[in-house]
């Protein structure tokens, strides 16, 4: 393990700049796929291959354990480009009821808007397939209840992807804190900021885009109906109707990173927001600055989110005896604290001189020893392959269909993590503080 002075991490001013300044932080490795024999590989098609969609049928189709035969949109285009990723020979249809339907597709990968994952997890559940559930995992916490009663009363699964938690980075940091690392968790703060057109989804439609190539009414799904837009099937995470923003985009993946960390799997006991629409003036309803604060139990947790400035990802779990700090240098941090004074108490600077004098010679006797046996401990790092996994994610996906082993990010998992979301969003909208139901 290379050593990082604390003198060294107080003069870089945090864990994230220190990680930058370590070129010898201990490397964490990266577990290899095994082979797996074609007639054990999954049966899998993916619904919806669109920016998110298509990223995970790149990863899946590279994976021994799995074989892609279809996939479902309701854009002719993304018919196009599913084969040119997973094949020419798969299946492609604009129903995904046509996917379920089909006995020999055991799994299916949901990447859709988020107005559309419930039915189609739900309806997929029920048909007999085990389900990758793009994050969040609803669009609302009804909508999540629905899902995990569905689970519970079947034989298969829902994963959630939000692959933070398949992240050795994310390992590293839950190893850390189970270990009593940091002590009892006593504060969480959460960021993550952008600044560009492409990360406030400001994303082009497809240039062919019309109500002849995509089946404009079924994707409007629940969602009130309004004429073709190319605008909101393109930006629809911009829109409530379809999507939840920059919390059910961006705040879950830091909150399930944090849930996974320290095992706080619940929905929060209270949530409150403020922001607004800053910059990005284009017609979109939801917020591109939002900061809200959380309990979980009497631990705040604070998340800090903004398409308006570019500012580093960091999760920062802080607990008496130190703070663990995960950024996406891809670097997990360990801050050692002893939480004691090192010197008298600044206090005695209003005691008189003979006085001052007393109690500092008194201090030394009771303290110097204590001091001496314990120094400062050095700040430690340990770097990954990345923060964010999503082919070992997807690997553990497809495993578990074949094993039946639990995954890192189940169905109720997924529900708290959307929940908090939802409750964000609802006190930005109400301007109120929302309180879990009881």
């Amino acid at each position: 393990m290379s050593e990082f002075s604390r003198r060294r991490f107080l003069q870089t001013g945090s864990g994230l700049a220190m990680a930058a300044a370590l070129p010898g932080a201990v490397v964490l490795g990266q577990e290899q796929a095994q082979p797996v024999a074609s007639g054990d590989r999954v049966r899998f098609a993916s619904i919806g291959v669109g920016i998110q969609g298509s990223s995970l049928l790149r990863a899946a189709v590279t994976l021994p354990q799995a074989q892609c035969v279809a996939a479902c949109d309701l854009y002719d285009g993304r018919h196009t480009l599913a084969k040119e990723i997973a094949g020419a020979n798969i299946k492609t249809t604009r129903r995904y009821q046509d996917i379920l339907e089909d006995k020999d597709i055991e799994a299916v990968i949901v990447a859709v808007p988020d107005h559309w994952h419930k039915q189609i997890t739900v309806d997929a559940i029920r048909a007999g397939k085990d389900v990758h559930c793009e994050k969040p995992m609803s669009h609302t916490i009804a909508e999540g209840e629905e899902m995990v009663a569905a689970v519970k009363g079947s034989n298969n699964f829902v994963q959630v992807g939000s692959q933070r938690v398949s992240s050795k980075v994310f390992g590293k940091a839950k190893e850390l804190y189970d270990s009593g690392a940091i002590g009892e968790v006593h504060q969480v703060e959460l960021q993550l900021g952008r600044n560009s057109p492409g990360g406030a989804w400001v994303y082009p439609p497809p240039l062919d885009l019309s109500p002849e190539t995509l089946d404009w009414a079924t994707w409007q799904g629940s969602a009130p109906k309004k004429a073709f837009d190319p605008i909101a099937f393109a930006r629809w995470r911009a829109f409530h109707e379809y999507g939840t923003g920059m919390a059910g985009d961006l705040m879950v993946h830091l909150l399930s990173g944090m849930q996974f960390v320290t095992g706080i799997n619940a929905i929060p006991d209270r949530a409150y927001s403020i922001g607004g629409i800053y910059r990005w003036k284009d017609g979109r309803n939801m917020p591109d600055l939002m900061v809200t604060e959380f309990e979980y139990s009497g631990v705040p947790v604070t998340v800090r989110l903004t398409l308006g400035t570019d500012t580093p990802e960091v999760t920062r779990v802080m607990g008496p005896k130190g703070v663990i700090e995960i950024s996406n240098t891809n670097t997990v941090t360990l801050i050692p604290q002893l939480g004691v004074d090192r010197s008298p108490a600044y206090g005695i600077n209003g005691f008189p001189a003979a006085m001052h004098a007393q109690y500092e010679k008194q201090w030394h006797a009771e303290h110097d020893a204590f001091l001496a046996e314990h120094p400062l401990d050095d700040t430690m790092a340990w770097k990954g392959p990345s923060w964010d996994e999503l082919r070992p994610h997807l690997a553990t996906f497809f495993d578990a269909v074949r094993s039946r082993k639990p995954v890192a990010e189940d169905v109720v998992f997924g529900y708290h993590a959307a929940a908090a979301c939802h409750m964000a969003n609802a006190s930005y909208f109400e301007k109120k503080v929302i309180l879990k139901k009881a």
